[in-house]
């Protein structure tokens, strides 16, 4: 069964990055231990930035290490190479360093344009179901699908068992290139949340849409997604990223 486990980068005040504010939380569930990821960076070559969650498959630490390093990886590259390349080198980071196959984890990696480029498109890429969503003031939308069990049979018309919303299709550690999950929004201004499962698969699109249109700050916002989901009765770490770009 797909879990999580993660450290999280909560910061007390809000950073700002050139018109990007971002805001996050990471609470742990009724797990061993909390293996989500949170990675940040901005590359000074090209001026991009990248955010990355990262939710460990399994409940143990090898999971945790494994979610840790693939986000900070995938971060720092994708914020140079783009999105894709940032899952691309995540995947060989993690093969060098951990040849067990219990190490592994699904990811989403979000890179802005640079700061000259406030209305350029948000590159996105993913592996598992992890996901990223972009309010834009008027509208929620889902910009990534998951790579479960579950979506490929509702893909195919068939409806599936409860559990298989945990069965992922593609991690870190095993995805070919072709099937990582890739997408770009028409435009990087507004509200943009990555999420673990925790989250979003307890929270439904009418919560989340209210949450994020409240107004609050992305680290308030973040934390309401999080204690949210705990409330609803999720049983898995719940960890949120909310990023305002203006």
């Amino acid at each position: 069964m797909h879990t999580t486990a993660s450290i999280a980068i909560v910061r007390p005040e809000p950073m700002h990055l050139g018109g990007i504010i971002p805001g996050a939380v990471s609470r742990r569930g009724r797990r061993s231990l909390n293996a989500d990821a949170l990675a940040t960076y901005t590359d000074p070559a090209v001026g991009r930035t990248a955010f990355v969650v990262a939710d460990g498959v399994g409940d143990n630490l090898l999971a945790a290490r494994a979610a840790r390093t693939a986000a900070s990886v995938a971060a720092r590259m994708g914020a140079r190479g783009g999105a894709v390349a940032g899952v691309v080198a995540a995947q060989q980071e993690m093969l060098r360093q951990f040849p067990e196959q219990q190490a592994d984890c699904v990811l989403v990696i979000a890179v802005l344009p640079a700061a000259g480029q406030p209305d350029g498109p948000c590159d996105i890429a993913w592996v598992g179901d992890c996901r990223a969503y972009r309010w834009n003031g008027r509208v929620l939308h889902q910009i990534t699908t998951d790579h479960t069990v579950a979506e490929f049979m509702r893909a195919k018309g068939v409806r599936p068992a409860e559990r298989m919303d945990h069965l992922v299709t593609t991690s870190t550690r095993t995805v070919r290139p072709a099937a990582i999950g890739r997408a770009a929004t028409g435009s990087s201004r507004g509200r943009l949340l990555l999420s673990t499962d925790g989250v979003h698969k307890r929270l439904d699109m009418v919560a989340i849409k209210a949450i994020l249109a409240a107004g609050d700050a992305p680290g308030a916002t973040a934390e309401a997604l999080g204690d949210s989901a705990l409330q609803a009765g999720s049983t898995d770490n719940a960890t949120a990223l909310v990023v305002d770009c203006r």
